[in-house]
């Protein structure tokens, strides 16, 4: 009991005690909560207008480095993932003295097992598509080609900038601040800590993998349970404005974006209120990460309005912030774990699920059910629109390449918006989540996409008849 005591003390939040944390802290105090947020809301929450499309200043950072190092990233992430693969085999067969001791260079680099499979098969992936050599169901520009030269690159440029500028966002107390602020709407409306609303924030303006990014880093720091990480993952990683433009020129709806984009968020707001209330998600339990226990507690505190206690939150926070040093090791450490850990998962199981879509008919197998469903919602050419419903769930671009061909505008303004809400997508953001400490597994990140799909579709359809087309 003592421990768990000493674990929240350690967090700076409220214990027993409803008049303890009084404000008293010093002008210091606050300029160390604020500067650093305020860094983190600039490139993180802050929307930016380059060349027409809203962005964030992280992103543009990353397209910088992108577009000065394009020609040199597929080589580069080829290299990564083979360095990747090979230490890890290395430290496998032979158990040199530094795999043996507990460190985060050792969880980088001993998988175990099916991982260490996956390492291997990513790094043998990134090698056949850069040099174009063994099967070409591997390579084709459509499988390995877009795995390796279209989504590695921006993985490794925007999660290099990622892992370096999160801590301003997340361990100088402004999570604390907005999540105070928002607790009674998000735990009224979603049943979740109102700090959650910084995930779906930053997803909306950047990216989904930022949202998933720092859900992971918050439950692993025990402020959130299992079932709040699940939910917010997997509900509230939502798809970027940037993204969604670029859906809607590729399927050819550029024309209706803003009514597509209000559909979309509406929609998903409705999922994520549903969803989580459902199983699978409604069975995770709301214990903490066993490594920290729960780091938060969000009643406010007699004495105390929302913005007070926030504040007060905030700076506790930031007094317990990590050291320059510290914060640029653990920074390093993260763009370490994302290039040699997570890069070769999003290669290798991205690639095999871009060859199940391109060259299977599992998804067209698996979208027969959603025929009749379709003429029963009066959706034109609904044989052609079903495997869009479905393939989705290896990459979040196939249904806008796969509808783009089908002639009603309607159909169209359906499938882009299905696909916008599904947010569950193998190629990353369902690596992601696999190879988080989040207690997901394939089987129900797959239930949990289904289900947004059935929720999502019927509503999207009646948008579309009633009030756009």
């Amino acid at each position: 009991m003592s421990q768990h005591l000493d674990q929240q003390e350690a967090a700076g939040v409220l214990l027993n005690d409803p008049d303890e944390g009084r404000s008293g802290h010093s002008l210091g105090a606050y300029l160390k909560f604020i500067i650093p947020s305020l860094i983190g809301v600039l490139f993180f929450l802050t929307p930016v207008v380059v060349d027409g499309k809203v962005t964030i200043g992280m992103g543009v950072l990353a397209d910088m480095l992108k577009g000065a190092a394009q020609d040199y990233l597929p080589a580069f992430a080829t290299a990564l993932l083979v360095t990747s693969a090979l230490v890890a085999l290395v430290a496998a067969a032979f158990r040199p003295a530094w795999a043996q001791k507990d460190s985060t260079l050792v969880e980088i680099f001993t998988p175990k097992g099916s991982w260490l499979a996956l390492r291997v098969l990513g790094a043998a992936f990134a090698a056949m598509t850069l040099f174009e050599f063994g099967p070409e169901w591997i390579w084709n520009r459509n499988t390995g080609g877009v795995m390796l030269l279209d989504l590695a690159p921006m993985l490794i440029t925007f999660f290099f900038f990622a892992a370096i500028l999160l801590p301003f966002l997340v361990d100088f107390g402004f999570m604390e601040f907005i999540g105070t602020l928002a607790s009674n709407v998000f735990r009224w409306l979603f049943r979740l800590p109102g700090r959650s609303s910084i995930d779906a924030v930053a997803s909306w303006l950047g990216s989904g993998t930022v949202g998933v990014l720092i859900t992971t880093q918050q439950y692993e720091q025990g402020f959130y349970s299992k079932r709040e990480a699940a939910v917010i993952a997997t509900n509230f990683s939502i798809t970027s404005i940037a993204f969604s433009l670029l859906i809607a020129n590729v399927i050819g709806l550029e024309h209706l974006f803003v009514p597509f984009y209000l559909t979309v968020v509406a929609t998903g707001l409705v999922a994520a209120v549903i969803t989580p209330r459902l199983p699978p998600l409604c069975w995770k339990k709301d214990s903490y990460h066993e490594a920290v226990g729960k780091q938060i507690k969000e009643e406010l505190p007699r004495g105390h309005s929302l913005f007070s206690w926030g504040l007060e939150q905030a700076t506790r926070r930031a007094a317990k912030a990590p050291t320059p040093v510290a914060l640029g090791k653990s920074c390093l450490m993260n763009v370490g774990d994302i290039w040699f850990g997570l890069l070769p998962l999003v290669m290798a199981i991205g690639t095999l699920s871009l060859a199940l879509a391109e060259y299977t008919p599992i998804f067209t197998w698996l979208s027969y059910p959603f025929i009749p469903l379709l003429n029963l919602l009066q959706i034109p050419e609904a044989a052609a629109a079903a495997p869009t419903m479905l393939v989705g769930f290896a990459d979040m671009f196939l249904p806008a390449v796969l509808g783009k061909g089908i002639d009603s505008e309607l159909t169209r303004f359906v499938i882009a918006s299905v696909s916008m809400t599904q947010l569950i997508y193998m190629s990353e953001i369902g690596v992601l989540l696999i190879k988080s400490k989040i207690p997901l597994n394939l089987l129900e990140l797959f239930a949990i996409f289904i289900m947004r799909t059935l929720i999502t579709l019927p509503l999207i359809a009646l948008i579309a008849h009633t009030l756009v087309f």
